[in-house]
């Protein structure tokens, strides 16, 4: 186990005796997206996130609709909370996320195209440049393509055309250059459309010399839709490229209630997703969308399926915490 890969140290790890926390199974990143309240306010959640992970997530708290969701009046409260925790506890932090379309201020998407990419330039320089040297890796374009491979016709490509993404690289690799950066998206887990844009398009940045270090593969699946095909070759051929690769958001809906059976399902998804990133010698993290049912996005957006994480509401761990750490 190369625990120095992720700042372990020796005095760190738990004894052979003792259950071994996720963390310590891998030389990988092992995080969960968190919410500042939830850490300030639930101890059994902080301790749980404390003894099993060693990466973190702010869930909203970097997200520009939080940020700065009226022009020039910032609220980095949320994110210097969850970055304070992360030096405290001696984790990693992964910035989600500089450039989306969505949770964009409505005051962003109605700036004239030249002030658009000012403004744009500005955003992500103060964020990266407020968290340099504590952050590792960044989101920096989300969730950029359709289902069949197009570009999303986001107000960011209206207005600045599909080089905004090549630039917005580079504004954030200046703004912190010791910081892996990534474009991430979902249901590019396997090999299809979404994923050969994805492909296609870093291949291209990585050829004119953008700096771009990883690509996220964000792991929303369901147990009522088959694991998406060739997830570790997808992975591999991504990684030729040169680039790190994340799974970044993992969690897996089963239609609620639960049972076992259906838990079984979920805990063999989690078992190959887990697998597959440890198979990839570039697949350096793993991190879920949350850890706990308690306070997953899963119900409020897919009704009548949840139950997506590791652990339950009690923070009790379900089969698949057990199957990817037995």
């Amino acid at each position: 186990m190369v625990l120095a890969a992720v700042g372990i140290t020796v005095a760190q790890a738990p004894s052979a005796s003792a259950s071994v926390p996720l963390q310590y199974t891998t030389h990988r990143y092992v995080g969960s997206a968190v919410a500042a309240a939830y850490l300030a306010d639930e101890p059994d959640y902080r301790a749980v996130l404390t003894r099993e992970f060693d990466n973190v997530t702010p869930e909203n708290e970097m997200k520009w609709g939080t940020v700065e969701a009226v022009r020039g009046q910032y609220d980095w409260s949320g994110a210097d909370a969850i970055v304070r925790y992360a030096q405290a506890h001696h984790k990693t932090v992964r910035g989600h996320t500089l450039v989306w379309h969505s949770q964009l201020p409505d005051w962003v998407a109605a700036l004239p195209a030249a002030e658009l990419r000012r403004v744009l330039r500005d955003h992500i320089t103060t964020e990266v440049k407020r968290y340099k040297g504590k952050v590792r890796a960044w989101d920096v374009v989300n969730e950029l393509f359709n289902e069949d491979g197009t570009r999303r016709d986001t107000v960011f490509r209206q207005k600045l055309g599909d080089g905004f993404v090549a630039d917005v690289f580079r504004w954030a690799h200046a703004a912190d250059p010791a910081a892996t950066l990534y474009i991430n998206d979902y249901n590019i887990e396997g090999v299809n459309p979404k994923s050969d844009a994805v492909h296609d398009l870093v291949k291209t940045l990585r050829r004119q010399g953008v700096p771009i270090g990883g690509v996220g593969v964000q792991a929303h699946l369901s147990i009522q839709y088959g694991f998406p095909g060739q997830y570790r070759e997808n992975l591999a051929r991504l990684a030729k490229l040169g680039v790190d690769v994340a799974v970044t958001e993992a969690d897996v809906r089963i239609p609620t209630p639960p049972d076992a059976a259906k838990l079984d399902t979920q805990a063999d998804y989690f078992d190959r997703l887990w697998d597959g990133c440890q198979s990839v010698r570039r697949c350096v993290e793993f991190t879920t969308w949350g850890f706990t049912d308690r306070h997953s996005w899963v119900p409020d957006v897919f009704p009548g399926e949840g139950a997506a994480c590791l652990f339950d509401e009690n923070l009790r761990p379900k089969p698949a915490y057990t199957r990817i750490n037995p």
